[in-house]
């Protein structure tokens, strides 16, 4: 049995005991053991390759009396999230080079939301993969409640209650599931529902009560990404957060809610969302066309790409409702799927990577501008920082969905997919790239254009070791807008295997 992934989840725990006694040298570690994690998890990422199944996999009982085992493995899908994270962690590691106070504390809690995020990603079964998400939400709140910004108390606070009453909500389920069946296995959990042996064991032991079960699992994933109307704990906490830990909020931990629908919700209560398809596509345009219009009246800059994020994700939603159809024996509706999901699983990789440089990008302009980050604090920056300008222009036209970067490849394929399957929720949603490419306009005119304002007569642009770091982030932004198939070759095949084993 390959132990890879058990290695993987603990390296970081053990970088964050290191970090914690290295005193000023614990970001040289925690960057260290990050890039270390990275290494492994693009290792992982090639390993996978075309089978679609999970592979790497371990599995031993802990508790059989209360169906509890610690079952690990990856597909594609789980192969690409460990790629995000690790390297979400290391754009966020890079940012934070301004952390003075309590650092081995500051970074030995960043590795353990990163340990975090790999179990969450890599867990199969309900136990160990809960607490690995409940392990996730404690280093972000001390994060954001000692490092963050004047209202850091109330956004931390916000930011802990609202996840927690999703983790309730997904904990009560999952136990009366096990009153059920007796398992708390994900994948054997899928079988049953694609059998239709899940719903008669839920009524046998339990009622009438598979609806409710499938709104609380909802309910824990639709809190994390957000879906609106459950989205008003996000800009707060990503405008008081530190910087960097925005980074991580943005770029993974948004991420998790929808992997979760993907990997749980979809597979093993997708008969109970088909009911409810037409609420949810509606929730998910309205996410999608409000979150981008939230974003339009905004004067912070954090808040702008907080909002513009939850309207991003909406994306992601858009697809996954759009799906809950019966495909089999229609060819054409399973390749409409099929792309939507391809969309949609790319659209993760891609917001995340874009998203987490923005954001770097703003934490390197508010350690210049002295914590100023609101828009109309700026303006003519091109003409003295024309290098940074430059680069971050890059990510904000990924951002805006550009062809020929990777924003544009999964936005096209999320509405390739959704049109077929619903036509009048993919044109609504449409009215979401329109209002965000003048999100992104007015940004860049505001912020880059305009007359300079003699308070920043003397900032200094990029230097090489700043331009560096970054390029890696903007080259790989080119490459998947080029050729997306370096990833989607392997997402792929598991949604094919994804799709021919749900039963709407």
């Amino acid at each position: 049995m390959s132990h890879v992934l058990s290695f993987l989840t603990a390296l970081p725990v053990a970088g964050a005991v290191l970090a914690g006694l290295a005193g000023a040298r614990a970001r040289m570690i925690a960057l260290a053991v990050s890039l270390i994690a990275l290494a492994g998890s693009v290792w992982i990422w090639f390993s996978v390759g075309t089978v679609g199944r999970m592979v790497f996999v371990e599995r031993s009982v802990w508790v059989p009396d209360l169906g509890i085992e610690y079952h690990l493995g990856v597909d594609g899908l789980g192969a690409m999230m460990l790629v995000l994270a690790a390297l979400v962690t290391v754009i966020s590691l890079f940012a934070s080079r301004s952390v003075l106070r309590q650092p081995g504390l500051y970074f030995g809690l960043v590795l353990l939301l990163e340990a975090g995020l790999f179990g969450t990603f890599t867990a199969l079964n309900f136990f160990h993969w809960f607490l690995y998400w409940e392990l996730s939400l404690i280093p972000a709140f001390f994060l954001i409640r000692l490092w963050g910004g004047p209202r850091r108390g109330p956004a931390a606070t916000q930011f802990f209650v609202y996840t927690m009453v999703g983790s309730v909500a997904l904990l009560l389920s999952f136990l009366a599931l096990f009153v059920a069946t007796g398992g708390m296995d994900f994948l054997a959990l899928a079988q049953l529902a694609s059998t239709g042996e899940l719903h008669r064991l839920v009524e046998a032991h339990l009622g009438h009560l598979e609806m409710l079960l499938a709104c609380g699992v909802l309910l824990g994933f639709a809190v994390k990404v957000p879906l609106m109307p459950f989205h008003t704990w996000l800009p707060e906490t990503y405008a008081e957060a530190p910087t960097a830990i925005t980074i991580l909020l943005t770029g993974a931990m948004s991420k998790m809610g929808v992997y979760g629908l993907i990997r749980i919700a979809l597979p093993i209560f997708g008969r109970e969302l088909f009911a409810l398809r037409g609420e949810l596509l509606t929730l998910a345009v309205l996410t999608v066309v409000a979150g981008a219009w939230a974003a339009v009246v905004q004067k912070d800059l954090k808040r702008i790409f907080a909002y513009s994020s939850i309207n991003h994700l909406g994306y992601c939603l858009l697809a996954l409702f759009a799906v809950l159809l019966p495909t089999a024996g229609d060819p054409a509706r399973t390749l409409s799927a099929s792309a939507a999901l391809d969309g949609a699983i790319l659209q993760i990789f891609n917001h995340g990577l874009t998203a987490a440089t923005i954001f770097w990008f703003l934490c390197m302009l508010e350690e210049r501008s002295k914590g100023a980050l609101l828009l109309d604090d700026f303006g003519g920056l091109r003409k003295k920082v024309p290098v940074f300008c430059g680069l971050m222009g890059i990510a904000l036209f990924s951002s805006l969905g550009l062809p020929g970067l990777n924003g544009f490849v999964s936005e096209f394929l999320i509405f390739r997919g959704v049109f077929p399957l619903a036509w009048q929720a993919a044109t609504v949603a449409v009215l979401g790239l329109l209002i965000t490419a003048a999100v992104i306009l007015t940004v860049l005119q505001r912020v880059f254009s305009g007359p300079l304002r003699d308070r920043w007569s003397a900032m200094p642009d990029l230097t090489l070791t700043e331009r560096v770091a970054v390029a890696p982030a903007l080259v790989l932004m080119l490459l998947l807008g080029l050729v997306p198939q370096i990833l989607l070759g392997v997402i792929n095949p598991t949604v094919l295997h994804l799709i021919d084993g749900w039963r709407f």
